[in-house]
């Protein structure tokens, strides 16, 4: 299974993330049933939303502050949900709500793949602090902040020794409904330019939304193979966030998708692949090359007894070099239509002038 920093290093392997954030409404048993199911589905990571310490989240006068304060786990819950999802097979990433959140996962030594702030508090001074302490991969959600922000928290990290390769940049924001023109991948991957940062996308297009499925992958067909998506167990029921959650049959198609889409994106060398070296192959694909008509033994090959046809053989000489072989002499002779080969010809080359190459004169 692709790891977190595997995914970061190469583009060409898909890393799908399960959000759960908190469609579990406070049901440890139904929490522990998204795990389940997102290691069935075989996604990468499972990502959880972490919050202890409420009061230093929300105002208390807050109106959703009663209801969240229903949905919080505790930190025994929060080890043992974590662990278990390590033994199903799955990363875990970990968005931090709150300070104390980032020193328990710090404190139990926990198995993280990443830590993530979410947009809201991404140059919260104490929380970047705490961040800045961890030794793993620091993600930053950056829906909804402008350039001098993520430019802020950056500069802040790596100011207290945080590497450029231990960033990740999550792009995506949440609306009800999330309107998929309003996404703008082309801006992420300036983003990832401007910053020299991997970024990954977080689709929240509606379930229901026919284009759904194809809008999630849109990151990977951009070369952005790091994709989270928010999950549920029942598809449509009304359970928070689950605008934007898919259910299993949607994310096994994303997996799909994904590895699809990335093998076609490619990794972007220049250089030909085997397959494509095959295809441009010179004589059955491209022009080779050929007698034009019958040349005889001595006679100098020129455009008048050359051209370029498609053969059945395959033929050494490349296109781009009929200027050279014009003016050159057919060492036997040469049948038309067949492709010119380097035994055929006898070039005449220039007597080297040592003052040509070197700066030493010549004796004279």
């Amino acid at each position: 299974m692709t790891t977190l920093k595997e995914a970061m290093t190469d583009q060409t392997k898909p890393y799908l993330i399960g959000e759960t954030a908190y469609n579990h409404e406070g049901d440890y048993t139904y929490l522990q049933q998204m795990v389940d199911e997102l290691a069935a589905i075989g996604v990468h990571a499972v990502k959880f939303h972490l919050l202890l310490d409420i009061d230093s989240y929300i105002q208390k006068d807050h109106p959703l502050k009663k209801k969240l304060k229903e949905w919080i786990f505790s930190e025994k819950q929060w080890k043992e949900i974590i662990n278990y999802a390590n033994e199903r097979g799955l990363e875990v990433i970990a968005l931090c709500d709150d300070v104390k959140s980032i020193r328990f996962l710090k404190q139990e030594a926990l198995q993280i793949a990443g830590i993530e702030l979410h947009a809201a508090c991404i140059n919260d001074h104490y929380m970047l602090e705490e961040m800045a302490k961890t030794k793993v991969t620091t993600i930053l959600g950056i829906g909804g902040t402008n350039i001098e922000e993520i430019d802020y928290a950056i500069r802040f990290l790596k100011e207290r020794g945080k590497a450029t390769q231990e960033f990740l940049m999550m792009h995506g924001f949440q609306s009800y409904p999330t309107d998929y023109r309003q996404i703008n991948i082309a801006k992420a991957k300036k983003l990832e330019m401007l910053f020299g940062i991997k970024t990954g996308y977080a689709d929240h297009t509606s379930y229901e939304d026919e284009n759904n499925l194809l809008i999630s992958v849109l990151g990977a067909a951009n070369g952005m193979n790091i994709l989270e998506k928010h999950y549920t167990p029942e598809e449509g029921k009304e359970r928070i966030d689950y605008h934007a959650a898919t259910g299993k049959e949607g994310f096994k198609k994303i997996l799909l998708l994904m590895d699809s889409v990335l093998r076609a994106h490619g990794t972007g060398d220049i250089g030909m692949s085997p397959a494509e070296k095959k295809y441009g192959n010179v004589g059955p694909m491209k022009k080779a090359i050929v007698a034009r008509k019958n040349i005889k033994k001595g006679e100098e090959l020129s455009i008048d007894n050359l051209w370029f046809k498609r053969t059945i053989e395959e033929s050494p000489i490349d296109q781009t070099e009929f200027s050279k072989l014009l003016g050159a002499k057919a060492r036997r002779d040469i049948q038309e239509d067949k492709p010119i080969t380097y035994e055929d010809v006898h070039f005449h080359f220039k007597e080297s002038n040592l003052n040509s190459f070197t700066h030493k004169r010549s004796d004279k």
